[in-house]
């Protein structure tokens, strides 16, 4: 045989030579859950590892990350429902403890990008992602209105990039002109552009408490009924839907596109790498992360070998830069 591809794979030293995608710590954004106060962090059960964490504990962590050498955050807020309502009016409060936990990460770590979620879901009893119309589904436009004004309080208070995860039509276009018009130019927008309607979801809707789900439909129904986002996230069966909305966010403004979930997206991740030049985020999502720790738990799975492999198949597939609850060992590992 003239070919044999098996001779560039017989010792690790050639295999190294070869390899062709590789991770590296600044590949990595770390999400992280805020709580408010200074009390104790809270793990979050269905996440081993992971807890949401008041202001001075998340400082602490941002410090760490930056030492290990991840550049990037992603706050998700985790307010108690005493500060929730219909309208997810806490959101724009002045005195919502995630603008002084922004404020205190830029001038304890300026270095590091702080990264927001700009979404109601936490702030909103029902736990979706805008205002509800008289209908019960989420208004477009109303909660638009608000996501524009979420970010300028963000911008305000020193974050670097919003991530708007709530999937609005037009509001990426929207939020541009508002932080423009406040001369905000240098805020970037990292849009959650093919965000589906997916499974994997649960463990994340615990952590920031956002309506994970409903209660019966009755007394006499112990059937559980799960928050149906599907009008506003996208199918899973839909791959040219997710391309139409990833080329929208890219006119309409957004400096980085973002594929959510990313395991189970990889296609998705792929084909929209064909059709933009902008960078491209995937983030593997709480439901990945709790089923790999899972199956290692029970021994069906070896841990970090798992870990190592569902991060390089992102990255392989497109990614610029991955979102995932392993950043912080991952760059631990790498270094």
């Amino acid at each position: 045989m003239l070919r044999r591809p098996r001779r560039n794979r017989y010792s690790k030293a050639i295999r190294d030579l070869a390899q062709e995608t590789y991770l590296q710590v600044t590949d990595f954004i770390a999400p992280l859950f805020l709580i408010e106060g200074n009390g104790q962090p809270e793990p979050v059960s269905s996440m081993p590892g992971v807890y949401r964490l008041p202001i001075d504990k998340l400082v602490d962590e941002c410090i760490e990350l930056f030492e290990t050498g991840i550049r990037a955050v992603l706050l998700f807020p985790c307010p108690k429902t005493k500060y929730k309502n219909p309208a997810g009016s806490y959101a724009l409060d002045a005195n919502n403890f995630l603008f002084s936990t922004i404020s205190r990460i830029k001038s304890t770590v300026p270095e590091l990008t702080v990264m927001t979620d700009v979404a109601l879901d936490p702030y909103t009893t029902h736990g979706h992602d805008g205002v509800l119309d008289g209908g019960g589904d989420v208004d477009n436009d109303r909660t638009v209105e608000i996501l524009s004004k979420m970010s300028i309080l963000h911008a305000q208070a020193g974050a670097d990039f919003v991530a708007p995860s709530d999937m609005m039509d037009g509001r990426v276009q929207a939020i541009r002109e508002s932080l423009d018009a406040k001369e905000f130019h240098k805020v970037g927008i990292m849009a959650y552009s093919a965000k589906y309607a997916s499974a994997f979801y649960g463990p994340f809707r615990e952590a920031v408490g956002s309506g994970k789900k409903s209660s019966p439909k009755s007394a006499s129904d112990s059937e559980t009924v799960y928050l149906d986002k599907k009008t506003y996230q996208l199918h899973p069966a839909n791959s040219r839907e997710a391309l139409l909305e990833a080329e929208l966010d890219e006119k309409e403004g957004a400096d980085i596109l973002m594929i959510k979930p990313a395991g189970p997206y990889l296609d998705i991740l792929s084909q929209i790498k064909e059709i933009t030049s902008l960078p491209l985020a995937a983030y593997q999502v709480s439901g990945e992360y709790a089923q790999i720790h899972a199956a290692a738990k029970l021994g069906w799975l070896d841990l970090h070998p798992v870990r190592d492999e569902s991060l390089l198949a992102i990255k392989r597939a497109g990614a610029n830069m991955i979102i995932s609850y392993f950043a912080k060992e991952m760059a631990q590992a790498l270094r």
